[in-house]
C-alpha cells in the first residue's frame, strides 16, 4: 500500500486534476481535444503527471517539517501556517509548470484558462490536505492534551504532597511534647501514648493519591483525639460520635485531621468540643464545633484578632484538588464557638 501512495497515487492525482480542467474548459468552449493532434494531449498528460509527483514530493517534505512542531504543540496558528504553505506550494508549482505549458499549446493561454489552472488544482490539493492530515493532526492534538494532563497531574501531585507534608511538623511537635510531659508523671501512660503515636505515624505513610476506608480514617482520628485529650485541660468537655453505618466507603487520608487539630488548638470559653462523622444518603458529613473565648477576651489574651490558620487554608486547597465539584466546606465563626463542616459526595 505504501508503494501505491508513493509511486502510483501522485500520477493519478495529476490525471484527475487534468481531466477535471479539460471537462470544465471543453464544456464551456465546445472544444473536442481528441480531434487535435495527439502530440499536444501527450505533452499535457506528461506535464500534469510530472506536476503531480512534484507536488506530492513537496507536500511530503512540508508535512515532515510540521510533524516536528506537532510533537511539541498544536494550535490554530500551526495549522494555519501549514495550510498557507500548501496554498503557496500549489500555486508556485502550477504557475511554474502548467501555466507555461497551457500558453504553448492550442490557442494559447486565456484568462479563463489561467483562473481554472489556479483554482481547480488548489481545490484538489486542499481536499488532499484535509484527508491526509486530519488523522495526524487529531493524533497530535490528543497527544498534546494527554501530555498537558500529565504535566498538570504531576504538578497537582507535587502540590498535594507539599500540603500534606505541612501537617507533619505540627503533629510531631504536639505528640512528642505530650509524651515528654507524661514521662515524669506516668511511664505506663507514656508507653501507651508512644504506641498510639506509632500508629499515627504508620497511617501517615499512606500514599497521597491512595484512598482508604473511612473506618481507618476515623480510627486514626480517634487515636489523635486520645493523644490530644492527654495534654488538654481537665475541664474539657469532649463529645465524639462516629456513625456505625459506614461500610467500606473510601476517602482520601488526613482530610479531617486539620479540623480536629484546629478545635483542640483554639478551644476556650466553655471548653467544649463536638466531633461528629455521619453518613447522609450518598454523602459523608464530618463536623467539628469547638467553644472559643469571646472575641474581646481573645484579643485581650493574645493581642491579635482570631483568624483561620494555614491548616484550614491547606485543607480547602486539598479538597479542591481531590474532590472537585464533589464537596462542600463550611466554616462559621460565632461569638463563642467555631463550626466547620466537610461534606463529601460518595462515588
Amino acid at each position: 500500500m505504501k508503494r501505491f501512495w508513493k509511486y502510483v497515487f501522485p500520477g493519478l492525482f495529476g490525471l484527475v486534476i487534468y481531466t477535471t480542467v479539460r471537462v470544465i474548459n471543453d464544456t464551456v468552449s465546445h472544444f473536442r481535444f481528441w480531434e487535435r493532434a495527439w502530440e499536444f494531449t501527450a505533452i499535457e498528460v506528461v506535464f500534469v503527471i510530472g506536476t503531480g509527483y512534484i507536488t506530492m514530493y513537496a507536500f511530503d517534505r512540508l508535512f515532515r517539517h510540521f510533524d516536528k512542531k506537532l510533537q511539541h504543540q498544536i494550535n490554530f496558528k500551526t495549522v494555519l501556517q501549514e495550510l498557507i504553505w500548501v496554498v503557496i506550494i500549489t500555486e508556485v508549482i502550477n504557475n511554474a509548470i502548467v501555466t507555461p505549458m497551457a500558453a504553448l499549446t492550442d490557442d494559447g493561454l486565456s484568462w479563463g484558462d489561467f483562473a481554472t489552472i489556479n483554482i481547480i488544482p488548489l481545490l484538489y490539493c486542499l481536499v488532499y490536505y484535509a484527508v491526509a492530515r486530519s488523522h495526524k493532526l487529531l493524533q497530535a492534538y490528543i497527544n498534546n492534551k494527554l501530555l498537558l494532563e500529565k504535566i498538570t497531574n504531576d504538578h497537582l501531585q507535587t502540590e498535594l504532597k507539599f500540603l500534606k507534608a505541612q501537617y507533619h511538623p505540627h503533629f510531631l511537635f504536639n505528640a512528642l511534647n505530650t509524651v515528654y510531659f507524661q514521662m515524669d508523671d506516668n511511664v505506663a501512660e507514656a508507653k501507651k501514648s508512644i504506641e498510639k503515636f506509632s500508629e499515627l505515624l504508620r497511617y501517615q505513610l499512606y500514599d497521597q493519591q491512595q484512598t482508604v476506608p473511612i473506618s481507618s480514617e476515623l480510627h486514626y482520628l480517634q487515636n489523635f483525639i486520645d493523644l490530644q485529650q492527654i495534654r488538654s485541660s481537665d475541664k474539657l468537655q469532649l463529645k465524639v460520635y462516629f456513625d456505625s453505618s459506614f461500610n467500606g466507603e473510601q476517602v482520601y487520608p488526613l482530610l479531617f485531621l486539620p479540623l480536629v487539630e484546629n478545635a483542640f488548638k483554639y478551644v476556650g470559653g466553655d471548653y467544649q468540643i463536638n466531633i461528629e462523622a455521619r453518613k447522609e444518603k450518598d454523602n459523608i458529613c464530618f463536623t467539628v464545633e469547638n467553644a472559643t473565648p469571646a472575641v474581646t477576651e481573645w484579643i485581650k489574651e493574645t493581642g491579635s484578632v482570631p483568624r483561620n490558620g494555614i491548616g484550614l487554608e491547606n485543607l480547602k486547597r486539598r479538597l479542591e484538588l481531590l474532590y472537585p465539584a464533589k464537596h462542600t466546606f463550611t466554616v462559621i465563626k460565632k461569638e463563642k464557638s467555631f463550626f466547620a463542616e466537610i461534606q463529601l459526595q460518595l462515588p
